[in-house]
């Protein structure tokens, strides 16, 4: 676990971040980001098993949400489950991006789940070509929120949407409009995944995962997309 010791981006804390497979630069990034109320350690058993899927074809970082939130933390605040605020969810993408952008020039691959996934789907959405992948998982994007949903806007990118038929967790209008939206106008290479399970990831969702990031690792790994110039430097 490497947490930074000081204050990176105003107000908000220094990131906290569990590795699997770290220091070693050369391989694409993979961000793992965890569920409101929860932290990077119950994220990082899902990059351990990853990286035993896919044995040395990239790093896995889980990092921590910036804001408390219960026992855990969150990555916005809300107006209610899946609808952030659109001023907390800038203030927390900006933050997230000042870690982000110092991972050097390497491809980078967002993860998430549940409010890890509106989170990730708001940077993708703020700035689709700054990312190499983006899996939503058992969540939804950040619809009304301060960030573009127009068609068209993550041409081109790899996505995977991964939902439960049980979830009733997510409210059932926001996991169809994001069904919906990243397999049609979005204009993403879009994998969907759904199956009978609930508000959790099952064994279904990580084949499912896994095989998507097979994929996603196995092109642009030459930075092409997601790459930044920024100096590599640690979290």
């Amino acid at each position: 676990m490497s947490p930074a010791p000081t204050d990176t981006h105003g107000t908000l804390p220094a990131p906290v971040v569990a590795r699997v497979g770290g220091g070693r630069t050369d391989r694409p990034l993979v961000v793992l980001l965890h569920g409101r109320g929860a932290d990077e350690s119950t994220v990082v058993a899902l990059g351990e098993a990853l990286e035993t899927a896919l044995p040395g074809r990239a790093e896995y970082a889980a990092v921590r949400a910036p804001l408390a939130e219960g026992a855990g933390f969150a990555w916005f605040a809300n107006r209610g489950i899946g609808r952030p605020l659109p001023e907390s969810l800038r203030s927390t993408m900006d933050w997230f991006r000042t870690w982000a952008d110092q991972a050097g020039e390497r491809p980078v691959v967002l993860v998430g789940f549940s409010g890890g996934a509106a989170f990730a789907g708001g940077l993708a959405l703020d700035d689709p070509a700054r990312w190499t992948g983006l899996a939503v998982l058992l969540g939804t994007l950040p619809f009304d929120a301060g960030v573009t949903t127009e068609a068209g806007r993550l041409e081109g990118l790899p996505v995977l949407v991964a939902q439960g038929e049980e979830d009733r967790v997510i409210p059932a209008e926001l996991l169809a409009r994001t069904w919906e939206y990243l397999r049609g106008t979005s204009g993403a290479r879009t994998t969907s995944h759904r199956d009978a399970g609930g508000h959790l990831l099952t064994a279904g969702t990580v084949r499912a995962l896994v095989g998507w990031l097979d994929e996603v690792l196995g092109q642009d790994v030459d930075g092409s997309r997601g790459a930044t110039s920024a100096a590599p430097a640690g979290s």
